[in-house]
């Protein structure tokens, strides 16, 4: 919400204007107020698009279409002037933010308020349908998010079925990503089916976060929608129910698809606890449910149907709309028009009347105010009602096969900082996260790294997940001067070079590093001058690393022996009687195997040593306590990622309860080095003003910077190679009780 501008009207149709929602090419969107004292949101269309005659028929039929709707979900037009100079439009005003805008922000919404978004739209697509009429723009961004349910908007391409679409001839009528097959291969032609495709995409969007088609080139997008299947990332995790009625929805025959009538019905006992949307009422199993949070994540009361802060959100807005800015006194000089493209036949119009600026009081959001709900540690999101730049952040990982635990923690980490972001007091930017799931592989991360630089507005990549995928992608980006921030991928594994790949941000410390945190563990928490190294040559050059470091640099300027087994040997005792002999005080298992650095324990602890026995990160596997048994008790281990729940510090134990309070699981390893990745891009972006930026521009100012994260401090060497400053950005576990036990940042360890 914005304060009116000088040249604003003080009234339009009777209505007093009290602030601007929105504005773009097409008009303006004001919150005012009726002459009976009702909050509407009034649509000002510019003067020059209502001289042309197809606009206006096509306005006046908006009006017309709108006024004839009464569904609950459906929002209300209330008054309309289509002949007036400059045409205009009220709705009723809804103080939520939009679909897109939530999930974007906050996050993917919980199955049961999945489930109650979807049973409501459909009911709301049933009365369009009902009267005869398409959508066929059903998105995330005309999906308004109200406390007592959803509302749809938009109808300004509404249309009766087999009526022609007053646009040019040839074009296609919606927004790539949510058009159904036979609108692309019809060029436009839309049947009620169509909108239930959309609905599929929105759902999907909702319970995930990804877009079912992916995103990028509008034609690519729209390939994918008719010839590939959709992207069903995350879905698998949602009950049977709606996992069913989401894929029936996306069923490229229109024929497979459910009716809008039969959705809702089906959707409403979807989820145990979801709404009715007939009643409000919740059914299924576990109806009765009493106020408190849901296991869900959703609301605090059982008339909730958002998590907590989406509902903070609705009454940060309600209070906003009733005391609106002041109006601005100076005039402001007029913007240039846009530049005229030159719109091609088969252009992609994405046609909107009513955008997602149309948004409104109702006297559930007084009821909210007047309980007294706070808005709560992370609920406002401080950017939300200006009109502020966006950038893009992409997330690219194996969120699937054999490394999806790092992927999916890295995205859940990188998807609470965002929202952290956006909810702040006077940020100059909003952030919004895409991800790419490569499964870890090289084929889909090259496909993954294009699609994500399609994105005009994309400022920086966090990932990918595996060497074989970031050997692939990072040279990609380089060539695109995009920053790349890959979190659990060994740096000295891949190959790559920072020197040449100039945006490659590493900010976990590569192998050659991993010794540091070793030495300091045996020279100042167990002062050792004799340490003996098991070296498994099983593992190859990292093995030979670590061996070179420690005989370079023994702990405590001491001395270090080396016993090798050889890799295709699998009896550790000979080189642990020979390691022994030396009398040291200390052991290191220099391996990557979790299973040999058993054998390597229990011939340790056969032979009585109870000395210091430390190992590295690669071993950090339940295989090795469970098969090593009481052997691995007391074993110290090295690793990049920190445990931010078994940390003191005040940023740690935020981010530890915030996590907790979103996704109801301990931080996961990964998740909180991607937050601190998502605050490093952040930022550089507000160091370079929040507007008006590049992704080269963030690519050097990146490693300019010191960034004191979550997880550990971040600064790089001011040198041509822009490496990690290694000190103190690694951290040190313990076996105990079969379980890894963090014991802080290796330089903070007593």
């Amino acid at each position: 919400m914005r304060s009116l501008l000088a040249e604003d009207p003080d009234e339009l149709g009777g209505h007093r204007l009290l602030a601007r929602l929105g504005a773009g090419g097409m008009g303006v969107v004001y919150l005012a107020r009726t002459p009976c004292g009702t909050l509407v949101a009034l649509k000002a269309v510019r003067s020059e698009y209502a001289a042309d005659r197809d606009f206006r028929e096509r306005f006046r039929r908006e009006a017309r279409l709108a006024r004839g709707f009464t569904g609950r979900w459906l929002v209300p037009v209330t008054d309309a002037d289509a002949e007036a100079r400059e045409p205009w439009l009220a709705t009723a005003f809804v103080p939520g933010p939009s679909l897109a805008e939530t999930v974007d922000g906050h996050g993917p919404l919980p199955p049961r308020a999945v489930a109650a978004l979807g049973a409501r739209l459909a009911e709301a697509l049933s009365e369009v349908h009902a009267a005869g009429l398409v959508h066929r723009d059903v998105k995330p961004g005309n999906v308004l998010l109200a406390l007592d349910g959803p509302r749809l908007i938009d109808f300004g391409i509404a249309q009766t079925h087999g009526a022609t679409a007053l646009t040019e001839p040839g074009a296609l009528i919606g927004t790539p990503g949510y058009l159904a097959p036979e609108q692309i291969r019809a060029g436009g032609g839309a049947v009620p089916a169509s909108d239930l495709f959309a609905l599929g995409c929105v759902l999907a969007y909702a319970a995930t976060g990804r877009r079912p088609f992916g995103t990028g080139d509008p034609a690519a997008v729209l390939y994918r929608t008719v010839h590939e299947a959709p992207d069903a990332t995350g879905l698998d995790g949602l009950p049977p129910p709606l996992r069913t009625a989401i894929a029936r929805c996306l069923a490229k025959d229109p024929a497979e698809r459910p009716a809008a009538t039969s959705l809702a019905h089906t959707l409403s006992a979807a989820v145990p606890g979801a709404a009715d949307p007939r009643t409000g009422t919740a059914t299924g199993p576990g109806n009765h449910r009493a106020p408190g949070r849901g296991a869900d994540g959703a609301g605090d009361g059982p008339d909730d149907w958002l998590p907590s802060a989406v509902l903070r959100l609705v009454t940060e807005r309600s209070t906003r709309a009733l005391d609106p800015p002041a109006r601005q006194t100076t005039p402001t000089r007029p913007s240039a028009p846009a530049e005229d493209r030159g719109p091609s036949r088969r252009r992609v119009l994405a046609i909107g009347g009513s955008a997602a600026a149309m948004l409104a009081t109702s006297a559930a959001a007084m009821v909210l105010l007047a309980k007294g709900r706070g808005r709560g540690k992370g609920g406002a999101q401080g950017g939300a009602g200006r009109n502020l730049p966006t950038h893009g952040i992409g997330l690219q990982g194996a969120l699937t096969g054999g490394r999806q635990e790092a992927g999916q923690a890295q995205e859940r980490g990188a998807r609470l900082a965002v929202a952290d972001h956006n909810a702040r007091e006077n940020i100059r930017f909003r952030l919004a996260l895409t991800t790419y799931d490569d499964r870890g592989e090289a084929a889909p991360a090259v496909d993954g790294a294009r699609r994500l630089l399609a994105d005009r507005s994309l400022r920086g990549v966090i990932g990918p997940t595996t060497v074989a995928a970031a050997r692939a992608a990072v040279p990609l980006y380089g060539t695109a001067s995009m920053p790349v921030l890959p979190l659990s991928v060994d740096y000295n594994a891949t190959g790559l070079s920072a020197a040449k790949v100039r945006t490659l941000c590493v900010t976990t410390a590569p192998t050659s590093y991993r010794t540091l945190p070793v030495l300091a563990y045996l020279t100042w928490v167990h002062k050792v001058e004799r340490t003996a190294v098991i070296e498994d040559r099983a593992a190859g050059a990292p093995s030979a690393d670590i061996v070179r470091s420690l005989r370079e640099t023994p702990p405590s300027d001491g001395t270090a022996t080396v016993h090798p087994v050889a890799s295709g040997a699998n009896d550790f005792r000979p080189a642990v009687a020979a390691a022994l002999a030396a009398r040291p005080q200390a052991v290191v298992y220099a391996g990557t195997s979790p299973s040999r650095a058993a054998a390597c324990a229990r011939a340790l602890a056969t032979a009585g040593f109870t000395g210091p026995r430390v190992t590295f990160e690669p071993v950090m596997r339940p295989a090795f306590p469970k098969t090593a048994g009481a052997a691995a008790e007391g074993w110290v281990i090295e690793a990049p990622y920190s445990d931010p729940q078994s940390s003191a510090a005040k940023a740690a134990r935020a981010f530890t309860a915030a996590y907790r309070d979103r996704y109801h699981v301990p931080p996961a390893r990964w998740a909180a080095e991607a937050y601190d990745a998502v605050g490093l891009i952040a930022r550089s972006l507000d160091s370079l003003g929040g507007v008006d930026i590049t992704s080269g521009q963030v690519a050097e100012r990146l490693f300019k910077l010191t960034y004191d994260g979550v997880a550990k401090p971040v600064r790089f060497t001011q040198d041509l190679t822009h490496s990690l400053s290694p000190d103190n950005t690694a951290f040190l576990y313990e076996v105990r009780g079969g379980e890894f036990r963090c014991l802080g940042r290796y330089d903070q360890v007593r």
